[in-house]
């Protein structure tokens, strides 16, 4: 099967560069183009008055976007500089829906993502967006464990 549409979410984890990598080869293989997807979390307290009394959260949230934008800028140069097809999108919400709504938003045809492989209670505590990713999306995932 050859992939023409594929969507990569990163964040800061090295696991989450070596999703990149995977993506990057497929990509150069198939002639697949890709998107590289940062989901920025929103603050629980959207729509309430609370920005206006707290404007450290406000800056942390600037601060997470500028971040985001930085580091999906390097990544694009690297498929760039490799013949590879490729834009950046950020998400703002949940990382989980974020990523299932691009996905459908773009029409990828394979999703590219790390997993840090969490087991037992930190799994049960924090969840796995790669595992929720996995069984909520109807197109192929590709887990890159580390």
């Amino acid at each position: 099967m050859s992939y023409q549409n594929i969507l990569v979410p990163v964040d800061d984890s090295p696991i989450s560069y070596a999703a990149v990598e995977h993506a990057r080869s497929l990509a150069k293989l198939s002639g697949a183009k890709v998107t590289v997807l940062s989901v920025v979390a929103v603050d629980p307290f959207v729509g309430v008055d609370f920005y206006q009394v707290a404007p450290a959260i406000t800056d942390h949230f600037m601060q997470a976007e500028a971040h985001a934008k930085n580091q999906l800028q390097e990544i694009a140069q690297s498929f760039s500089e490799n013949g590879v097809d490729v834009t950046t999108k950020i998400h703002h919400g949940i990382a989980t829906d974020g990523i299932l709504f691009v996905a459908d938003e773009i029409g990828a045809d394979l999703i590219v993502m790390g997993s840090r492989g969490r087991t037992g209670v930190k799994r049960l505590l924090l969840g796995s967006v790669a595992r929720t990713v996995l069984t909520e999306s109807h197109i192929p995932v590709l887990i890159v464990k580390q």
